[in-house]
């Protein structure tokens, strides 16, 4: 079967060159979709807020599960508080947390952030009780490239004021084998202690 007139093949070149931009564009969605390596990054359930190096801190810490490194790496912190203007008026604001150390260029195994609590910082002299008034969140992202597949990858975790432990410090997860290497048990990641 085939056209017999102009118009017949005028629609059946159409109707191909539709059909195989369709398919073209479906195979390569699909396969961008699901190709697409996701960040398997493991996340403390609770920040901390301890003394490290004689000074307040809130830490969070942080590992990466995947077997290969993540290049490039860079963490955000955030905090996001409500607020009320002069006229009474009622917002969230979000602030910045500087970090000790904002990018790691090979995580590979486990990442401790760290935010000096001094007078530059949004949480100087804030309580748990004045942090729960204000609805107080944590917002952190992440994100690196992936060395196996050269790809981007991100991930974000949110804490709640009545997540973060005051006056606490994380357990060591680090140790070493018979054999010399390092390594880390990720089953405590989420372990802290009183100070």
């Amino acid at each position: 079967m085939h056209p017999q007139t102009r118009y017949g093949h005028f629609i059946a070149t159409v109707e191909i060159f539709t059909g195989m931009s369709f398919l073209a564009v479906m195979t390569g969605l699909i396969f961008a979709r699901f190709s697409r390596p996701r960040a398997r990054f493991i996340f403390a359930k609770n920040p901390v807020v301890t003394v490290h190096q004689g000074q307040p801190t809130l830490m969070i810490r942080m590992a990466n599960e995947r077997n290969n490194t993540i290049s490039q790496a860079t963490a955000r912190l955030w905090l996001a508080r409500m607020e009320t203007t002069a006229e009474g008026s009622k917002y969230r604001r979000f602030y910045e947390l500087l970090l000790d150390r904002r990018e790691h260029p090979l995580f590979m195994l486990s990442w401790s952030l760290i935010h000096v609590i001094d007078e530059t910082s949004p949480l100087y002299r804030v309580t748990p009780v004045d942090l729960a008034a204000a609805d107080g969140l944590l917002t952190l992202n992440v994100g690196g490239v992936d060395d196996n597949s050269a790809q981007y990858l991100h991930a974000r975790r949110l804490y709640n004021h009545q997540d973060i432990r005051w006056n606490y410090r994380y357990r060591d997860i680090t140790s070493f084998s018979e054999r010399g290497t390092l390594v880390i048990d990720y089953s405590l990641i989420d372990e802290s202690m009183p100070q």
